[in-house]
């Protein structure tokens, strides 16, 4: 008996602990990159939603829209779609040490990494001019006179979306060992777009990261967070791998081509220009609504305000995909991982699309 009440304790204080780990930050290379995209035009990175911060910025920066490095990031993004969260993984393989901006990892990792773009671009050179930037804009200088801002909105982060935050759900839900560490960044510069990107540097565990946006809520003039997005970019380090997998690709790859196709404007404004994209998007969407059900997190009301934005998105596919996956969560001693269950997530999204298309011939008859 005192056997299994020492074995509960410290199976409740590992919990405890792994919990506590995360820690929620404000980060250097990330203002730094959210900061260069702004001044070369990258949209998602001017949405002026920080108040007083984004006037700072524009008053700080803007007369360096000309820069070397401005350029670059300007040209690169016009070749190779550079945008988005791949701003976002650049930025957490960047070190900051002594005044000078350094890669992480060995050229290996780094291809491995940083690709969807990057691969395309000579990163010494870039980090070069990054550099050149980072000294010319005095930017540390910049960063060190927000450290208040930046501390309150860090804190008021872990006030309101921390306690909300479960993340001994991830490994047991998709079956994986959890990943090393968890990191939840605010990003000031970044309005209410978020991204979630990993990074696996030699001899350390693999790190999972939330990039969270921030926006002042026009009402009150106050940080406003929403939870179900922490969870979102969360899922997307455990479900975007499921890709990488050829046989899940062969499976899903026309289902998520002719996904894409019914639904390709409100996908393109999201910047979802890509079945894969779709296909990734439409799973975290529905593991969200797994999660908010398991950790009683969300009434009725608030499932169907969910259901509606998506549905508004263009996701209209999620009720059946939600479906399917408390389908596999009841089912574990059958699948025990996701990758397992890739095959019937693809039937069910095939399913719909017939569904979809006799429905429309009935109605043509």
């Amino acid at each position: 008996m005192k056997k299994t009440i020492l074995s509960i304790i410290l199976a409740v204080a590992t919990t405890l602990t792994a919990t506590a780990q995360i820690k929620v930050e404000v980060s250097e290379t990330v203002e730094l990159m959210s900061i260069l995209a702004r001044m070369a035009g990258y949209q998602e990175y001017s949405m002026d939603l920080a108040g007083q911060y984004t006037k700072d910025t524009e008053t700080w920066f803007a007369p360096y829209r000309q820069h070397a490095a401005v350029a670059l990031a300007s040209d690169i993004r016009a070749k190779y779609g550079i945008g988005y969260e791949r701003v976002m993984n650049m930025a957490v393989h960047l070190n900051v040490e002594k005044g000078k901006l350094t890669l992480l990892g060995n050229r290996a990792e780094l291809n491995n990494g940083l690709n969807n773009g990057w691969q395309n671009v000579d990163v010494d050179d870039f980090v070069e001019k990054l550099n050149q930037f980072y000294k010319d804009t005095r930017f540390h200088k910049f960063f060190e006179q927000h450290r208040t801002f930046y501390d309150e909105g860090v804190k008021n982060f872990e006030t309101e979306v921390m306690p909300k935050f479960h993340q001994d759900w991830y490994a047991r839900f998709y079956g994986n060992d959890a990943p090393g560490q968890f990191h939840v960044i605010v990003n000031f510069t970044y309005g209410r777009h978020n991204n979630g990107v990993n990074r696996q540097l030699p001899d350390r565990p693999f790190e999972v990261f939330a990039i969270m946006g921030y926006q002042l809520n026009p009402t009150t003039g106050q940080p406003q967070w929403f939870p179900d997005i922490l969870i979102h970019e969360f899922n997307h380090s455990f479900v975007n791998p499921l890709l990488d997998n050829a046989a899940n690709v062969a499976l899903i790859e026309k289902i998520g081509q002719r996904l894409y196709m019914w639904s390709q404007p409100e996908m393109n404004n999201q910047a979802y220009n890509d079945w894969r994209i779709v296909i990734n998007e439409s799973i975290v969407r529905a593991a969200v609504f797994v999660y908010m059900m398991d950790n009683g997190l969300a009434g009725k009301q608030t499932l169907n305000d969910m259901f509606n934005e998506i549905w508004r998105n263009g996701f209209r596919w999620t009720p059946e995909l939600v479906t399917s996956l408390r389908y596999y969560a009841n089912h574990r001693d059958q699948y025990k991982t996701m990758n397992d269950f890739y095959p019937e997530i693809a039937k069910c999204l095939e399913k719909y699309i017939i569904d979809e298309a006799g429905r429309m011939q009935n109605a043509l008859k």
